[in-house]
């Protein structure tokens, strides 16, 4: 039992001994102690005042005068209104390092029995990634490592859009003006050669368009009566009639974006246990509408169309299939969503999607509940906000949106010059060096999306996240190597015995309570689907490193056994940094 559960157990035994009242453990609240009060923990007394009829300051210390009666580990109290703070002694907070934090599985849940699939990144196969993908890569994955710590079974998918109208234009494109381009001749990534093609199909469609205008047309009409347009139409209408000549086409230039994306993926450091594709499940959902149809929750208008009707739920008439009996998004992501069960029988079901989705994942899981789909309570829509980034700071190739690949050259190269600038790796292989810019630029870039809450949009400056002295990744990864260079001139020994020194400073007492902290952070991040409670988390825990570092002297400590503890404390803090930094997807260089 934790000290916590001990504390809640005892004042549950105070208030029934000093006032003969059984509290619930829901009635306790115990709280970590603020930092300009003296204490560990803080008992909040107002609901037993009420019970005790005594004043606040009597009723702690009645209390606090029981409690330290029975708990060996508590050294002194005091009150200040309606809270008891408590005193913990150091030799229970130096046996907490010694027999649970020092262990190297410290943080991490047991398996739980649960099964969670999480989907991310779903890009379409028309263009590259981009910095809005960025950051929904990063989240998908940090959060998927983050339950797998707290004991999840987690299954990590990749729904890729690579079917449709807009893939039709860049086939179309490539087809009327590439000339056989490939990614060998042209020496572009898949992805980028695709992407190119569909912004050039977006330009001649404009002159169309315009051409059209100019002879007469509205622009409605306009838009809708090029030629180009009813061409990219016709061939998504051949591509669903499996036409061999554009279904080899659609497979020649996917093949050239999935190399392309699978490039990207490696640089992001990412991965995926399962992918799906669009063109294969775009018809599914239709046995779905009928069993809707059958139940009464879905209901067919004159035009033949299928609706269900959401105003009682405070939404609207949705359409889940059209009259011509296509399929609309939210028939297909009605039979993704089964499909994904069918074939994993998860407990959740997570979808990391930008938040101009809120309204849609909102109407797909109230469908799915009227359906009465018993798994539709364990799905999850996690929001998250736009990155912007400062005006002028990069063009992407395209001239619109910046691109994935632009953005991680561009945090390679800046961690290079400001690493340089610093001119500490002048003994590093040039192997080294590119991998210290790449560890530096990649961290850089994860830890700045990450720290932040994902709903909240944000403003990403690639310059501000690599200052070695701000709250950034190259601040914690420098952190890291520092303790690092301190271990191996301190000669760390993993196996020597540690005692306890005669005094614990405050910085030592403070760092151990830190580092005890790390399962509660695993745990708030993996119950929130949030990675910025565990990012800030290790940003504190470094600067606090730090902080003891400046005020204590570890390699010339007053005596050996003062030496081998603070060496301890290093390496157990080295290590929490390590295992927090790699759930969010970033690696921390052995030295910089």
């Amino acid at each position: 039992m934790n000290i916590q559960d001990q504390i809640i157990k005892a004042t549950q035994q105070a208030v029934k001994d000093l006032y003969a009242v059984d509290l619930s453990e829901d009635q306790i609240t115990l709280q970590e102690t603020r930092k300009e009060f003296k204490g560990h923990f803080t008992l909040v007394t107002f609901p037993i005042i009420r019970f005790a009829k005594k004043s606040p300051e009597q009723t702690g210390q009645e209390i606090g005068g029981y409690l330290k009666s029975k708990i060996a580990s508590i050294v002194d109290f005091n009150i200040i209104k309606g809270f008891l703070n408590i005193e913990l002694s150091s030799d229970y907070w130096f046996d907490r390092l010694k027999d649970e934090i020092s262990n190297p599985d410290y943080g991490f849940f047991p398996q739980n029995g649960k099964k969670l699939i999480l989907e991310y990144s779903s890009p379409n196969t028309n263009k590259p990634l981009h910095l809005g993908h960025i950051r929904n890569n990063l989240l998908g994955y940090s959060v998927a490592e983050i339950l797998k710590a707290y004991g999840y079974e987690v299954i990590k998918a990749n729904l890729v859009n690579d079917r449709g109208i807009h893939i039709c234009k860049s086939m179309l494109s490539w087809k009327l003006f590439g000339n056989g381009e490939t990614p060998e001749s042209s020496g572009l990534k898949g992805d980028h050669l695709v992407g190119k093609y569909y912004v050039r199909f977006d330009k001649e469609y404009k002159k169309e368009i315009e051409g059209l205008i100019k002879s007469g047309n509205t622009e409605e009409e306009a838009k809708k009566n090029a030629p180009l347009i009813k061409e990219a139409q016709s061939m998504l209408q051949k591509w669903e009639a499996h036409d061999t000549e554009v279904v080899e086409l659609w497979r020649m230039m996917n093949a050239w974006v999935y190399a392309g994306f699978a490039e990207t993926y490696k640089q992001l450091g990412v991965d995926f246990d399962k992918y799906y594709y669009e063109s294969d499940t775009y018809l599914l959902g239709k046995d779905i509408i009928q069993e809707g149809l059958d139940s009464g929750v879905f209901f067919k208008k004159e035009d033949n169309s299928v609706w269900i009707d959401l105003t009682d739920d405070g939404l609207d008439e949705k359409l889940v299939l059209r009259g011509d009996g296509t399929s609309v998004y939210i028939t297909q992501d009605l039979g993704t969503a089964q499909l994904k069960y069918d074939n994993f029988k998860t407990d959740e079901s997570i979808y990391v999607v930008g938040n101009e989705q809120d309204y849609h994942f909102k109407v797909l899981f109230l469908i799915l509940k009227k359906l009465g789909k018993p798994w539709a309570n364990g799905l999850f829509h996690l929001s998250y906000g736009m990155v912007d980034l400062p005006s002028g700071k990069m063009k992407s190739r395209e001239g619109t949106v910046v691109d994935a690949d632009d953005l991680i050259e561009e945090m390679i190269s800046t961690a290079k010059a400001r690493t340089e600038e610093l001119g500490k790796v002048s003994d590093f292989s040039p192997e080294e060096k590119e991998k210290l810019y790449y560890n530096i630029g990649l961290g850089a870039l994860k830890y700045f999306l990450l720290k932040v809450e994902p709903k909240k949009r944000l403003l990403f400056d690639p310059n501000e996240s690599i200052d070695f002295q701000g709250h950034t990744g190259p601040f914690i990864q420098y952190t890291y190597a520092r303790i690092n260079s301190v271990l191996n001139k301190g000669s760390y020994n993993a196996d020597a015995l540690i005692d306890k020194p005669a005094v614990l400073k405050e910085s030592e007492l403070d760092l151990i309570q830190l580092l005890d902290r790390f399962p509660e952070k695993i745990e708030a991040s993996a119950k929130e689907f949030s990675p910025a409670q565990l990012a800030n988390y290790i940003y504190d825990l470094s600067k606090l490193y730090n902080k003891f570092y400046h005020e204590e002297s570890i390699l010339k400590a007053e005596d050996e056994r003062v030496k081998n503890f603070r060496l301890k404390l290093s390496k157990v803090t080295a290590r929490t940094i390590a295992k927090g930094m790699k759930l969010l997807g970033i690696d921390v260089p052995e030295r910089m």
